[in-house]
């Protein structure tokens, strides 16, 4: 024990190196007695001679990253100096002098992190990054813009370059509380900065703006009518460009699909620059929830050929969702007999784009739709009846499932039907979690606890944390209950449901977990619930890899663990919280090599395709706007 304790102030991992044999050296006599526990006659001139000459022959390292600030994230205030790494595979951790002398070859690429933080590379367990890859290229992103002045300025703008025909479209991700005049754009304004050409705007999942221009292409009129929403219509009768979501978001989803689309090859370029724009704020992994209008498996085509071409910057994981009401269960009938879960489609990056299970909406009729701009809807009278017979397929199968739920009234009835099913057909370990989770009762944890479930929540609190408070009352306990979830001992990932009522940003989602405020400083949460930003960036790593069946591999950086890292412009764990909002990433890591880079580091970064079309909003502003 002293011996490892005097090795240990020389910050070799023995948890790495030793214990868990992950440096996969050849059998020795060395090793051997180390096995026979005659660990005190080996000097440690002897240990670290193995560790250089035999691990670090057969294992040289491709790539060393030395002079950081390590958080291994193995537990609070762990770090190291150097990681070394070798075939996307973390070999150790430990100081700089030790690692490069014991890993380093003439053909090991070595990156100077210069002091600053490096963290494990961010994983997203709820966002929806394929069908947001598909459109990324032609929307106005007003995700980080800190006026309504410069937002209404930028609309004007990307008018100005948009040819005829084709829309201006802001789709979520902002809110008013964002901007300085803490107000929302007017009709009036709109039209006034586009008053030729169209443009729909969308505001969470509760309402959107189109213009006289927009309102005219659509021809909608008096007639024009969604059932569970509203066209506002002014004293003539006309449609004002005002559309409400009320019991159904029907009526801005619609709108948005009759908007422009992208062509294949615009496609595939947006789906690249969308997942470049997540790797430069740190994000190595994503957990895709499907959605409404992703189809399967027509609007996975897109991801799946960059996959096979390994042009993907980030290990991708994705549920289907069925998209027609009264067919789901024949859809995932279907779905479970043909389509081979955990299979990998991209040759060049382990588990880098794979079908995970069935999820986040399983049956129209269980969708209970999160907009609390308008009182909770009651789930139809025919969910158990649908549900149900999905459930029952799943867990014969053994297939994992996700299922949207925001309030504790619906997870109250869709817990009854788990809990019945699995008194005929034993869940048996099978990983299956709800998404959201705002009003889940202690109860209800218990219940899922009890069924071995997990939840992935999100930030949609920092966007509608005021209009909960208007709807419902100053809230008396967190919402969703973070803190009695881990207490609990229940697996929780963090996310951001991006992109359609929040930003892609995981870093204004930490802020909201450390912090407990809404975007406009409201404190939503009672202060004791927050969490430690250790405890929210473990939550963003091994806590969101559970959702993928990975979190033994990642999540830290610590050796046998994915080489997915990223070394950040500021230090998380020490600036003021609020500073946190303004992190993204200097260089990022995929399976051990660089997709982004910036700074003293641009000259690792990987040629990107030029934006197209030449018109695209994202070639002027890119994506959040931090500048």
């Amino acid at each position: 024990m002293k011996l490892l304790q005097r090795l240990s102030k020389n910050n070799v991992v023995f948890s790495s190196m030793f214990s868990k044999s992950l440096l996969s050296v050849p059998y020795s006599p060395i090793f051997f007695c180390y096995q026979k526990k005659i660990m005190k006659k080996i000097t440690v001139l002897s240990i670290l001679l193995v560790i250089i000459t035999g691990a670090s022959a057969q294992q040289n390292a491709d790539l060393i990253i030395y002079n950081g600030k390590i958080a291994t994230m193995s537990k609070p205030g762990e770090f190291r100096q150097a990681v070394a790494i070798k075939d996307g595979i973390i070999l150790a951790v430990g100081s700089s002098k030790i690692i490069l002398t014991g890993f380093k070859n003439s053909n090991t690429q070595l990156i100077d992190a210069a002091g600053n933080t490096v963290v494990p590379g961010l994983n997203d367990s709820h966002i929806h990054i394929i069908r947001e890859g598909l459109h990324y290229n032609a929307e106005l992103r007003w995700d980080g813009v800190k006026t309504l002045k410069r937002a209404m300025e930028m609309l004007k703008e990307q008018a100005a370059r948009t040819p005829e025909g084709i829309w201006i479209k802001v789709i979520g991700g902002w809110n008013e509380y964002q901007f300085e005049e803490k107000r929302q754009p007017t009709l009036e304004e709109i039209n006034e900065a586009v008053p030729d050409k169209p443009v729909f705007i969308t505001y969470l999942y509760g309402k959107a703006f189109l213009n006289k221009k927009g309102i005219e292409v659509l021809k909608y009129s008096k007639d024009t009518k969604y059932d569970g929403s509203l066209v506002e219509l002014d004293h003539k009768g006309n449609p004002t460009g005002m559309l409400y979501a009320k019991l159904t978001p029907k009526a801005i989803y619609t709108t948005l699909a009759l908007t422009t689309v992208l062509n294949h090859e615009e496609r595939l370029n947006s789906t690249q620059q969308y997942y470049h724009e997540l790797n430069r704020f740190g994000l190595t992994s994503a957990i895709d929830a499907a959605g409404g209008g992703q189809n399967y498996p027509d609007d996975y085509s897109i991801a799946l050929e960059l996959a096979k071409q390994g042009k993907l910057t980030l290990r991708t994981s994705y549920y289907l969702f069925a998209q027609v009401k009264g067919r789901e269960y024949q859809d995932y009938e279907k779905w479970v007999a043909n389509t081979r879960l955990n299979k990998n489609n991209n040759m060049f990056i382990a588990n880098g784009y794979m079908a995970e299970g069935a999820g986040e909406n399983l049956v129209a009729s269980a969708a209970d739709f999160e907009n609390f701009l308008e009182p909770r809807i009651e789930l139809s009278k025919d969910m158990e009846t649908d549900l149900e017979p999905i459930i029952r397929l799943l867990v014969k199968n053994h297939w994992p499932f996700r299922l949207h739920a925001t309030y504790g009234e619906s997870i109250e009835r869709m817990l009854n039907i788990f809990e019945k099913i699995n008194q005929e057909t034993p869940f048996n370990g099978l990983r299956w979690f709800f998404d959201h989770a705002e009003t889940i009762t202690d109860s209800q944890l218990r219940r899922v606890k009890k069924l071995g479930g997990g939840i992935a929540v999100q930030f949609r609190m920092y966007y509608q944390g005021e209009l909960y408070k208007k709807m419902y009352g100053e809230p008396d306990h967190q919402l969703p209950p973070i803190r009695r979830m881990l207490h609990m001992g229940i697996p929780v990932g963090l996310g951001t449901d991006a992109t359609r009522i929040s930003t892609f940003n995981p870093w204004m989602s930490l802020h909201w977990a450390v912090t407990g405020k809404t975007m406009g400083g409201y404190q939503f949460w009672p202060v004791k619930d927050v969490l430690s930003r250790f405890e929210a960036l473990q939550l963003y790593g091994t806590g969101s890899a559970w959702f993928s069946e990975e979190e033994k591999t990642k999540g830290k950086i610590e050796a046998g663990q994915y080489a997915d890292m990223v070394i950040l412009n500021k230090d998380y764990f020490s600036i003021p919280i609020d500073d946190i909002r303004g992190i993204h990433s200097l260089l990022t890591i995929v399976n051990g090599k660089v997709v982004y880079a910036e700074g003293a580091y641009q000259k690792l970064a990987p040629e990107l395709p030029e934006v197209i079309p030449s018109w695209s909003p994202v070639k002027f502003y890119g994506g959040y706007q931090n500048n």
